[in-house]
């Protein structure tokens, strides 16, 4: 009877890891689905001074590292591909123990990090805030929500923390280019 006080907690505790990690791969290949070449227009609230609405942003997303990591790239077409004068964010998904992690190379200079995780209906992918390093003086990337529409559109909102708390939202509605 002792044994079976003991084994019984034990099946319970590697049930739920088995879950979570199961609900994390799921979240990640969903995230995959997306690997490729996008472009569609960008809306920001509230508006950005310098940043027209509908502005036409592009994204590839590709699967590296032998299945383990995931890197979104976002840019502005028509703009030459230099980090140090134009916006080039980084972002990295990849699974760490049991959990769906995003960590955005932000342009402000810090790497924030999200965990994430997929709806019921295996269409949208929410990541929220969990922890940041490097400078805040600028604010942070806080929340994305992926929401798949069909295998080749989807939109991204991305939530921006300013200081004070302030947030700011931007929406990409993007079509795969063929």
């Amino acid at each position: 009877m002792k044994s079976l006080r003991f084994v019984l907690p034990v099946v319970i505790l590697l049930s739920t890891v088995a879950l979570a990690q199961s609900d994390a791969q799921k979240s990640f290949d969903t995230m995959k689905t997306l690997a490729g070449a996008w472009s569609g227009p960008a809306t920001i609230d509230p508006p950005m001074p310098g940043m027209t609405p509908g502005t036409r942003t592009q994204v590839s997303m590709r699967v590296t590292s032998r299945g383990n990591a995931l890197v979104h790239e976002m840019y502005e077409p028509g703009k030459e591909n230099d980090p140090a004068k134009y916006d080039h964010p980084v972002t990295m998904f990849y699974l760490d123990e049991g959990r769906l992690l995003l960590t955005h190379y932000c342009d402000a200079g810090n790497r924030p990090r999200m965990t994430g995780k997929v709806s019921p209906d295996g269409k949208t992918v929410e990541f929220d805030f969990l922890d940041l390093s490097g400078g805040n003086q600028h604010g942070h990337m806080y929340h994305a929500l992926f929401t798949i529409i069909d295998p080749n559109h989807h939109i991204e909102d991305w939530t921006y923390m300013i200081p004070g708390d302030k947030l700011i939202h931007a929406r990409l509605d993007l079509q795969r280019e063929k």
